[in-house]
C-alpha cells in the first residue's frame, strides 16, 4: 500500500462533502512526514485547502507550510504565463490582461483549453522532477474526468504539430499508472458510493488514467460483537430496572447506540457492494485497494482533523514515520 505514495502525480476526487480536500491534506501530510518532497496542489482556489493545512493565502507559487510539504493553489492566468514564458519563450511582466481575455473567449468555445493549462502546471513539477509526490485536490467526481481528460482531448482534435507535441509528453505521464493514479475518496453512503462506481467505469476509457485507491471516509466503528448485540437486543424488558438505576436518560443512550449500529451496518452494506462490484470488474478498476478513514468523533477542525486523518491514513498506508 506505500506503492500509493510511491507515484509521481496523484489526483484526490470524491463526490461534495465527503472530505476530498481534508483526505488530499492528509495523503500530503503523510508523505511529508515519510520524507518525500511533496506539493499538494488546490485546483478549485476556493481556499479550503489553506484552511486544512492551516496556512491561510496560499498563491500560484508553492510556499512551504511544513518540512517537505508545499502547497499552492491553481491560477490560469498564472499558468498561461509561466506557459508562454518556459515553452514559447515570451517573457511577460505584470497582468496580461489582453491575451488572457483573448485566451478566455478561445477556452469558452473549444472544450479542455483552460483544463490542460492547469494540467500541465503539474505534469511539468513532475517531468522536471521538483518533488517526489504531487498530489493534487481535484475536482469532483462530476467533473474530474472533463478535468483529468484535457490533454486526451486536445490530442484527439489536434493531430499533428507544436500543440500535439505539447499533450503527447502531458499524456505519457498521466497515462502511466506506475507514475499516475486517481484515489476517489466517499463516505459509506448510498450516493457517493454510486458516483464512485460510475467514475471508476468511465475514469480510464475517457481520460487514459488509472484509479490507484478508494479512500473510504468517516466509517463508523463497530459498537458490539454478536454476543454483546444480543444483550442490546433484550435491554427493552430491563428498561425499568435500568431507568431506575441510572435515570430517565438510558433508554435515550440506548436508542442512540441502536440507531449508530444501524447506520454502521447500512455503511458496510454500501462499501461491502462497492468491493464486490470492483471484483466482479474486468477492466482497470478490478483489484484496486481500498482504505478506511474512521470516524473521528471530534470537534476539532482545520489542521487539527487532517492530522488525526493522517494518522489513521498511515496505518493503512503503512507507513513508518
Amino acid at each position: 500500500m506505500t506503492a500509493l505514495l510511491d507515484l509521481d502525480l496523484l489526483w484526490v476526487t470524491g463526490k461534495g462533502g465527503v472530505g476530498k480536500t481534508s483526505v488530499a491534506a492528509a495523503i500530503a501530510e503523510v508523505s511529508a512526514r515519510s520524507g518525500r518532497r511533496t506539493l499538494v496542489c488546490e485546483m478549485d482556489a476556493k481556499g479550503a485547502l489553506g484552511a486544512a493545512l492551516g496556512a491561510d493565502d496560499l498563491q500560484f507559487e508553492p510556499s512551504e507550510v511544513e518540512p517537505n510539504l508545499y502547497a499552492m493553489t491553481m491560477s490560469t492566468e498564472d499558468s498561461l504565463r509561466e506557459y508562454l514564458r518556459l515553452f514559447v519563450k515570451i517573457p511577460f511582466l505584470g497582468r496580461i490582461g489582453p491575451l488572457a481575455k483573448t485566451f478566455d473567449f478561445v477556452a469558452d468555445a473549444a472544450p479542455g483549453v483552460k483544463e490542460i493549462l492547469s494540467v500541465g502546471k503539474l505534469c511539468f513539477e513532475v517531468r522536471e522532477q521538483h518533488y517526489d509526490l504531487v498530489i493534487v485536490d481535484a475536482e469532483a467526481t462530476g467533473h474530474i474526468v472533463s478535468q483529468i481528460g484535457a490533454p486526451k482531448v486536445i490530442a484527439d482534435l489536434v493531430q499533428v504539430g507544436l500543440v500535439r507535441d505539447q499533450t503527447q509528453w502531458m499524456l505519457d505521464i498521466l497515462n502511466d499508472p506506475e507514475r499516475t493514479g486517481v484515489a476517489v475518496v466517499t463516505t459509506p453512503e448510498e450516493m457517493p458510493v454510486t458516483e464512485t462506481a460510475e467514475l471508476l467505469g468511465r475514469l480510464t476509457a475517457e481520460t487514459g488514467a488509472h484509479a490507484a485507491a478508494i479512500i473510504a471516509n468517516r466509517v463508523l466503528p463497530v459498537l458490539f460483537d454478536r454476543r454483546e448485540q444480543a444483550v442490546v437486543d433484550q435491554l427493552d424488558a430491563a428498561m425499568p430496572i435500568l431507568v431506575k438505576a441510572i435515570g430517565e436518560s438510558a433508554p435515550v443512550v440506548v436508542e442512540a447506540a441502536r440507531l449508530t449500529e444501524s447506520r454502521r451496518k447500512t455503511g458496510a452494506e454500501h462499501l461491502r457492494g462497492l468491493a464486490e462490484e470492483l471484483q466482479k470488474s474486468d477492466d482497470a478498476a478490478a483489484g484496486i485497494p481500498m482504505l478506511t478513514v474512521p470516524e473521528l468523533f471530534s470537534r476539532a477542525h482545520g489542521h487539527r482533523v487532517v492530522s488525526l486523518i493522517a494518522d489513521g491514513l498511515a496505518d493503512e498506508l503503512d507507513v513508518v514515520l
